[in-house]
């Protein structure tokens, strides 16, 4: 049997993923925005000239609680967020929901 052809991204997601209210496309979704709030934390934490442990030491964590952050591995909390971004790091944190 071959497999259908894939003509765009909800389908290559759904193929490999499962459809959007799935389990596993939930799950996948959670890590993909983990990943993407850690690479905007890494950014901002690099423009503003700091190590891990720098901002870890700002905000009163650990160095290792920043890289796991930084690598999408923990489900940071809103607090967190904002205390790493506002206090930490400078920078407005604003929300948009759509």
């Amino acid at each position: 049997m071959q497999e259908a052809e894939i003509t765009n991204f909800e389908a290559l997601l759904e193929r490999d993923h499962g459809t959007k209210d799935s389990a596993t496309r939930i799950s996948f979704e959670a890590q993909a925005r983990a990943f993407m709030i850690g690479e905007l934390i890494k950014e901002q934490r690099q423009k503003a000239n700091m190590t891990q442990e720098q901002l870890a030491d700002k905000i009163g964590a650990k160095k290792s609680f920043i890289s796991r952050i930084e690598n999408g591995k923990v489900d940071i909390q809103l607090s967190t967020l904002y205390r790493l971004l506002e206090n930490g790091l400078g920078r407005n944190l604003t929300m948009k929901i759509s």
